[in-house]
């Protein structure tokens, strides 16, 4: 039997996990009931089973058979602040909360995959590292676990990393695609408080006015992205949030705003922030007005190792066509803190479609309506614990 179709015959069991999770969304890095429900599926399996000490995660150590090296496979648990309108039957019983990025299904892949691989617990040549993660939406879930020893949970240093990310649109159900190098952005918060005087408004001139020279910061940004930032090593800036005001006639005392910056190299990610933070401090200046201005980098690009990159290509082609791999063209702006872990190991992350309909128009992860279609739960265990088969007996050579 394969791995592929002992992964089929988990299906039912990995979609009955899936739907009690979606159920029971829990936000952030303490996630108590989806804790004790991954806990009951693994039970029973020969696992090494450590907690998380400051947050809800679980990191299971598979042993092996030999002494050939350490692979880890990472799945994340965390939904977010979404209310839920996807219409499905198992909808979320949390208002205010909602599986809207998927990572429900990553959890049951993971599961599926911790099962597959302890039914051949005795051929691997090396152990297991399965990594459940809380607190990727924002929270650095993967650095608070990595600074808890997950990354030498073994008892020695993981020697590759694989993770996977279902996508509720832009990709066709059942297809896979990753890219070498970078794969998705670096991101980093600014965030602007500027100051002045309040008045009243037909009297701009006994003010001191803090809208305008926060409207000319955001405009600014954009402008230092084109000038500052090679054109072929993106930068993007985009303000979500501007508060500033109660009354049209009335002059307020500040304006904040709220920036995210993206980035997709180590050198730009370095620099992106400082010079934000002095475009809007120069221009806080010259209108006079005192500024509070700070830049926190989040999350690092994640960039595959080229050599990871090569094996999982391969491996998916090997076991499910050359069909169902395709390579992406361009990085995806988006950000995620596995890019810790592939700071750390080579390895690799990689995206599945898991589309019900029609992946050009269907809402996208993160929207309200979000829906994914978990029968491509089989192929997502079976890809990482194919991977983890195959790169230990590489190790072990």
């Amino acid at each position: 039997m394969t791995l592929r179709s002992d992964a089929a015959a988990l299906l039912d069991d990995l979609v009955t996990l899936r739907r009690d999770l979606h159920r029971i969304p829990e936000i952030g890095l303490h996630l108590p009931r989806t804790q004790e429900r991954v806990l009951a599926a693994l039970d029973g399996l020969p696992l090494e089973i450590t907690l998380g000490k400051n947050l809800s995660s679980i990191t299971a150590v598979l042993r092996g058979g030999g002494n050939g090296g350490t692979v880890l496979l990472r799945g994340d648990m965390d939904a977010l602040p979404v209310t839920e309108a996807s219409g499905e039957e198992f909808t979320s019983t949390l208002d205010g909360a909602m599986h809207a990025c998927g990572h429900d299904l990553h959890t049951a892949g993971l599961v599926g995959a911790a099962r597959l691989l302890a039914a051949r617990k005795d051929d691997l040549p090396g152990d297991v590292v399965f990594m459940f993660q809380p607190g990727e939406e924002g929270w650095d879930g993967a650095g608070r676990m990595i600074d808890e020893g997950v990354l030498t949970a073994s008892g020695r240093p993981v020697d590759a990393a694989y993770g996977l990310h279902v996508s509720a649109a832009s990709y066709a159900k059942g297809q896979f695609t990753a890219r070498p190098g970078t794969l998705m952005a670096a991101s980093g918060a600014l965030e602007v408080r500027v100051m002045g005087d309040g008045g009243h408004g037909s009297s701009p001139h006994d003010a001191r006015d803090p809208i305008p020279a926060a409207c000319e910061m955001v405009t600014a940004l954009q402008t230092m992205v084109t000038r500052t930032f090679d054109v072929f090593d993106p930068v993007v800036i985009t303000v979500g949030s501007f508060h500033a005001g109660t009354r049209r006639n009335i002059i307020p005392d500040d304006a904040v705003f709220e920036a995210t910056l993206r980035s997709f190299s180590p050198e730009v990610a370095a620099r992106v922030g400082e010079r934000a933070v002095q475009v809007c401090r120069g221009i806080a200046q010259a209108h006079g007005l005192d500024i509070d201005v700070t830049y926190e980098p989040e999350y690092p690009a994640t960039i595959n190792d080229a050599g990871a990159y090569d094996f999982v290509a391969d491996t998916i082609r090997d076991v499910f066509g050359e069909e169902r791999f395709t390579e992406m063209a361009d990085p995806i702006t988006g950000s995620e803190d596995f890019s810790r872990v592939l700071e750390r190991v080579p390895g690799a992350y990689l995206f599945l479609g898991a589309c019900p309909t029609d992946p050009a128009t269907a809402p996208d992860n993160h929207s309200p309506r979000a829906r994914f279609d978990d029968s491509v739960l089989g192929d997502g265990a079976a890809l990482l614990a194919e991977l983890a088969v195959r790169r230990l007996a590489l190790l072990a050579r």
